[in-house]
């Protein structure tokens, strides 16, 4: 994610469903380690959010509301959910 939302946003990877051996080479194969990643080997987190599938997203608002879009999300589609996001 680009760092033009660095301060503003907060962005968690959540994994499940995988060993952590697995999770560390994802997020060294696709560069995603610029941000926090969270094993959730219950999926008390995909729970919560209603998450059946990967990728998965759950925007949150400050005002405590949540989005969830399950399936991809290229760049442009979500730095326009972001933009949203802060701009509410």
């Amino acid at each position: 994610m680009q760092s033009n939302y660095a301060g503003q946003v907060e962005i968690i990877g959540v994994a499940g469903r995988d060993d952590i051996v697995s999770i560390q080479e994802f997020v060294t194969n696709f560069e995603v380690d610029g941000f926090t990643h969270a094993v959730d080997e219950e999926l008390a987190i995909w729970r919560e959010y209603g998450i059946r599938s990967q990728p998965a997203f759950a925007f949150l608002s400050a005002d405590g509301g949540v989005e969830t879009h399950s399936g991809p999300l290229g760049v442009d589609e979500l730095s326009n959910r972001i933009d949203a996001l802060l701009a509410s």
